[in-house]
């Protein structure tokens, strides 16, 4: 029986990219480099230093993750307050789950910071979550299922006792790695792009109910 569950954070609790995207794109304009949206898109789902540092590799861009990437959260945060706010059906599943009494993590490949200033925009309670893993806490970023195993663990529980609700084909790759259900979002990418998932919606609106019983 179902005892968690796994949640990715941009695209599955928020619409984030398009946001982070802007912030790298201002900070790279500071470097006199000009980077487009779209140069991003191949990078969802891979983390910081994928996201960032795959268009800075593209460019040709001086970067280093380490030391910049929270200057980009920074410009992130000036961006996203009043600009974002929960997907559809989020926070009616959520309020599900825990009337359930499913334990829940957010598992994220973005930094600490960006993972500090969603949640907190969002205005979920410190104690929504039963465990918060980011990118900095694995050392192998998705399609690799180290973040699940860990979120898992963190709960108490093993992936395979667990659902992952991703929006990104790398993202869907970890959790059925992991040993995990999956409930793949179409909130980023085509329903073709999420095949492998066990289930696969538009938004958190449409979750069928065997997503709790298996």
């Amino acid at each position: 029986m179902i005892k968690g569950i796994l949640f990715d954070m941009d695209g599955v609790l928020l619409d984030s990219e398009h946001l982070t995207s802007q912030a790298a794109i201002n900070y790279f304009s500071q470097k006199a480099f000009a980077v487009k949206h779209e140069d991003f898109i191949p990078f969802y789902g891979t983390g910081e230093k994928g996201f960032f540092g795959g268009v800075a590799a593209k460019y040709g861009i001086p970067y280093d993750n380490s030391l910049e990437a929270d200057k980009i959260y920074m410009e992130y945060e000036k961006l996203a307050q009043g600009n974002i706010k929960p997907l559809p059906g989020v926070v009616d599943f959520i309020a599900l789950c825990r009337e359930k009494n499913l334990k829940m993590a957010v598992a994220t490949s973005a930094g600490r910071l960006k993972m500090e200033i969603n949640l907190r925009i969002l205005g979920f309670a410190s104690t929504t979550f039963d465990a918060l893993v980011c990118g900095y806490d694995i050392v192998n970023n998705k399609p690799h299922p180290e973040i699940f195993i860990t979120a898992a663990r963190k709960l108490g529980l093993k992936p395979e006792e667990c659902l992952v609700v991703e929006d990104a084909p790398s993202g869907v790759k970890a959790g059925k790695m992991a040993g995990a259900k999956c409930l793949a979002l179409t909130t980023s990418v085509s329903a073709a792009a999420l095949a492998e998932a066990d289930w696969i919606i538009k938004d958190l609106t449409e979750y069928p109910e065997e997503v709790f019983n298996f």
